[in-house]
């Protein structure tokens, strides 16, 4: 009985709501109508409202589409230079290898025509972050973060008073964060196989160029230990004193610009027993120390890095967060007071390391330059004075390789036949004012060699194998 009594309260309340027009219901809200070209606007403002239009939408391709008619068609409009930076935007939003490789060209192309606008320093940050999205691991290729540091540093000292400095701060310490990171594992990498002198290189290059790096400490540490190594090898006291002070050196790097280090208070123990003293550290190294603690709980634990190994993009978690980045380009980098001396001229001397006796002679080489660090003790002496005195003064190294000889195919004049050998060879005559006997004796080693070659087995000289395989 009660149902039915709710019944008809139910379709009246229905019907009153039919005979409401819509309009009461919503009264509030109001259906937007799109927009249309006004029929009074100029082409090339209704093609540029166009394609950003379908750039907001995605529609990268259409939108480019439109860009490239409004600049083909009207070279003096007032939208040609919004024009070209939202071609260069359309692919930088695009992503990927090749999308970002066309918006560094697009944004470059932008930095020329309108060298002097506002947007050229955006067009520059963007040209950096485009190498920052290619960046790929420490333990890869580091070709874009390369290009991407240089393009930040040149950021940095063009425009130093845009607002874009500090994230331009923060993404180059990052990228330093990771060409130190491999730099500093192909450090390591050589310390523990017991290559000393090819460490030691690599190590002072990462406490010059990337005095923010995260072990950066370790690097110090691992540098004095050579030397500590060195000092233990070396037989001369002279030596063994002055490598000693190389490694207390390092310590006091750590100390003095890392006091929150978890190696500091062994570096303080070293010096105690070398009776160094032990210096205050730096207030500004500690205040930064400091202020890098509140960041340690974005550091990646032990999930975080196995996961990592799926990315390709690298983990930039471990980047300084405060302190001025480096902005030297490599091979013109000056030792900072809070890098160390570790690539002055002192690190080219030699000396014996551990057990191994290993000659060590360390050199600061810039990662452009493929020739290996001198192996020899002594100071490099001035080229134009040993070119004189070499012949004099030096004598040749036992193991030293000779120079190749080179045989000319067409026999010189005064060629005469050897006779049974069925083989020819070439005498000379000796030059005026000299002893026919010296000459004679000069090419004694050269018939000895001859006659040496005859006797060895015809195995040895197919296709010249052993000329460029040694073993």
């Amino acid at each position: 009985m009660k149902s039915i009594t709710k019944r008809p309260s139910l379709l009246t309340f229905a019907l009153l709501v039919s005979f409401i027009p819509a309009g009461c219901l919503f009264s509030g809200h109001k259906k937007t109508a799109a927009k249309t070209p006004d029929a009074n606007a100029e082409p090339d403002k209704i093609l540029y409202d166009r394609a950003l239009n379908d750039y907001n939408h995605g529609r990268y391709t259409e939108s480019r589409l439109s860009l490239q008619t409004l600049i083909n068609s009207y070279p003096d409009s007032e939208y040609l230079a919004k024009a070209k930076l939202a071609v260069a935007d359309s692919y930088y939003k695009e992503g990927g290898t090749e999308g970002l490789t066309q918006a560094v060209a697009e944004y470059k192309d932008f930095e020329t025509f309108f060298p002097f606008l506002p947007e050229a320093a955006y067009a520059q940050m963007q040209i950096a972050m485009a190498h920052y999205r290619m960046m790929e691991k420490p333990d890869r290729d580091a070709t874009q973060a390369r290009l991407a540091e240089q393009e930040f540093q040149s950021f940095l000292l063009k425009y130093p008073k845009s607002p874009l400095v500090p994230q331009a701060d923060q993404r180059l310490r990052e990228v330093q964060e990771v060409l130190g990171s491999g730099d500093f594992e192909v450090a390591r990498f050589y310390y523990v196989k017991g290559d000393y002198r090819a460490s030691a290189s690599r190590l002072a290059e990462v406490i010059t160029r990337y005095p923010l790096f995260s072990q950066a400490d370790r690097a110090h540490w691992m540098l004095g230990d050579v030397f500590r190594r060195a000092a233990l090898g070396s037989r001369n006291e002279r030596e063994r004193a002055r490598w000693r002070a190389e490694a207390d050196s390092e310590y006091v790097q750590i100390v003095k610009n890392y006091p929150l280090s978890s190696l500091a208070p062994e570096a303080k123990r070293r010096l105690s027993e070398d009776s160094v003293k032990i210096p205050p550290p730096d207030p500004d190294a500690l205040a930064r120390a400091k202020y890098e603690e509140k960041f340690a709980h974005d550091h990646p634990g032990l999930v975080h890095r196995a996961m990592g190994v799926m990315k390709s993009n690298p983990n930039v978690a471990m980047a300084a967060h405060t302190g001025q980045p480096d902005l030297n380009p490599p091979g013109e980098v000056e030792s900072p007071q809070g890098a160390g001396s570790a690539s002055d001229a002192r690190l080219d001397a030699g000396s014996s390391a551990g057990s191994t006796q290993q000659n060590m002679s360390i050199r600061a080489v810039s990662p452009e330059s493929s020739t290996p660090p001198p192996t020899s003790s002594a100071p490099p002496a001035d080229p134009a004075s040993t070119s004189s005195s070499t012949s004099a003064s030096t004598p040749p190294a036992t193991d030293a390789v000779p120079p190749p000889t080179t045989t000319s195919t067409t026999p010189p004049a005064t060629a005469s036949d050897s006779g049974a050998s069925g083989t020819s060879t070439a005498t000379s005559t000796p030059a005026a004012g000299t002893d026919p006997q010296s000459a004679t004796d000069a090419q004694k080693p050269a018939a000895k060699k001859k006659v040496d070659k005859s006797k060895e087995s015809t195995s040895k000289h197919k296709k010249g194998l052993k000329k460029l395989i040694p073993w």
